[in-house]
């Protein structure tokens, strides 16, 4: 019997069920897998942007500060030293270049469909029918959440816009900017627990924070594609 999960509309009752691959709903990866995969995306997310100046560095006359012998002091070698004002700084930070940890593309398909199979096996995670939201309304996104006893951070996935371009008879897709969920993301920033994603912006650090997900027919579509595509090329 195949794996189904809940069918919701954005009144949060139940209108029928969702088929979910095989490749999603029995997806297992090794834990190794998944620590080096995230973290690859924190080491990533960070910012080497903090740069001090050493003492070869800093706009310092090298002038000694008082002769080598004779003074009964310590010896000392340039005014540019750490320990006098306007010296360098010892061991600070310093900007580092090249420090992208690059994520293999199958393996990252796999720890995401480990982390949703697990999302989906705790009944933490809906399809929502494509809904239909003329104007934005926070009360309208809050009173679906209520109805559907979402507690904790909830993630809203959308599908994203494409185009097909052929090129010498191979088809290569594009993702093109979009804006047909506006509305559904102005309802949704101002809800604290709630946050909107595209599939195609979505990793894994996104579904372990996420107490639950809620993910459009089209998006669930778009997503089932992606990650069943990986695993046949796996």
């Amino acid at each position: 019997m195949s794996t189904q999960v809940k069918k919701v509309n954005l009144q949060g009752k139940e209108v029928g069920k969702v088929a979910v691959s095989e490749e999603i709903a029995t997806a297992q990866a090794n834990s190794q897998l998944i620590k080096d995969y995230i973290v690859a995306l924190r080491e990533n997310a960070r910012q080497w942007n903090a740069h001090t100046k050493g003492r070869s560095d800093v706009n310092h006359t090298t002038k000694k500060p008082h002769a080598q012998k004779g003074t009964g002091r310590a010896r000392q070698g340039s005014l540019a030293a750490t320990q006098y004002k306007g010296g360098g700084r010892p061991f600070g930070p310093k900007t580092k270049y090249d420090q992208h940890v690059r994520i293999n593309q199958k393996e990252k398909q796999a720890a995401i469909r480990s982390l949703l199979a697990e999302k989906i096996s705790a009944n933490q995670f809906l399809v929502l029918e494509n809904p239909q939201i003329t104007d934005p309304k926070t009360k309208t996104i809050q009173s679906f959440m209520d109805a559907c006893n979402l507690s904790g951070k909830t993630l809203f996935l959308g599908e994203g816009s494409f185009v097909d371009v052929s090129v010498e008879d191979v088809i290569h897709r594009f993702m093109i900017p979009t804006d047909k969920h506006e509305i559904f993301v102005k309802s949704v920033r101002n809800i604290p627990n709630a946050c909107f994603k595209l599939v195609s912006n979505m990793s894994g650090y996104d579904v372990i924070l996420a107490n639950h997900i809620v993910i459009t027919e089209s998006a669930f579509k778009e997503l089932q594609d992606w990650l069943a595509q990986g695993k046949s090329k796996g």
